[in-house]
Order: C-alpha cells, then structure tokens, then sequence
C-alpha cells in the first residue's frame, strides 16, 4: 500500500476518534443537564410538600389565634405565589418569603401554651421541619449538580465543545439575604 493510503487511514482514524470524543462529551454534557433537572424536580416534590402542609397549619394557628390573621393570611399569600412561580429563581425568592412567613407563625406558638400543646400543630411542626430539612438537602444536590455541569464546560476542551453546542452555566440556588438575618417577631 503506498503512502498516502495509510495517512488517509490514520487521518480517518484520528477524525473518527475526535467524532466520537465529542459525542461522549456532548452526551456527559446532557447526563449533567439531566442530573441539574432531577435534583430540581427533587427539590419541587419537597415544596409541593410543603404548600400541602401550610393550609393544614395555618387552620390549626387559627384556632388559637384568630387575630393574628395578617401573619396567616400572608403564608396563604405567598404559598399560592409560589405555585404559580414562572422560574426557579422567582420560586425560591418566593420561597425565602415564605420561610420568613413560617417562621413568624411557628413562632406565635410561643405567645399560645395551649396552641404549643396541641397535637395536631406538634405532628404539622414536625412534618414542616422535616421538609424543610429535606429542601435543604436538596437544594445541596442542586448546587452540586450545577457545580459538576459548570466545571465541565469551562475545563478544556469541554468548554469549545459546549460552546459549539450552546450549552450556558446553571444558577446557584443562593440564600436570600432576609434568609440570613434572625426573623424579629413583635406581638
């Protein structure tokens, strides 16, 4: 066989590699972007959890503190807010909203011994705290998942790869600042 044979068969080897290295990488790109979508599907599941819990408490708050219907009527508020959220990040602004909500209402507890006894509110305290323990870890499995897909299309050569094929960064999930501040409650 002459010689240009075999560099035409070594360029056609090298071309086939380079076609199937980006095929791998394009695909990992969109196993990435599936695992982001997933950890977010995860975290909707434990909101929707949550809405379901907040009617149910708020009932209960309104037995014993019927004139605190600003404070409830506000979780209600916000809680139909959320349903309705167009994007991720309008939903988890609302959703600091909403902890601050929550928080002010678990918190007239305190102002009510009897409410703080009552059964039904304890089993509701607890199913809340419990979700709100799993946002938490779901939102952690989000920025992880966003972290894996935002290294792999900034590493080279990934990031030529995700240019070709338009693939963008993922936002963070980020505390909001009133997240961060302790929550004031004034009766």
């Amino acid at each position: 066989m002459p010689v240009w044979g075999w560099i035409l068969i070594a360029a056609a080897a090298v071309i086939v590699i380079v076609v199937i290295y980006i095929i791998s990488k394009r695909n990992k790109f969109v196993s990435l972007e599936e695992n982001i979508d997933n950890s977010y599907a995860q975290i909707d599941v434990q909101l929707k959890r949550r809405y379901d819990l907040i009617p149910n408490l708020v009932e209960t708050v309104k037995g014993y503190a019927a004139h605190e219907s600003d404070t409830l009527g506000r979780v209600i508020e916000l809680r139909s807010a959320a349903e309705s959220a167009k994007n991720i990040n309008e939903e988890m602004k609302i959703n600091a909203e909403i902890n601050q909500a929550l928080s002010r209402l678990m918190a007239l507890a305190e102002a009510y011994p009897n409410l703080k006894a009552d059964t039904s509110f304890l089993r509701l305290q607890d199913a809340l705290h419990d979700t709100e323990g799993k946002i938490a870890i779901a939102r952690q499995v989000y920025n992880d998942c966003v972290t894996k897909f935002n290294k792999s299309i900034k590493m080279f050569p990934g990031n030529i790869i995700a240019g070709v094929f338009g693939f963008d960064d993922k936002q963070y999930l980020e505390t909001a600042e009133s997240e961060r501040e302790n929550v004031r409650v004034q009766f």
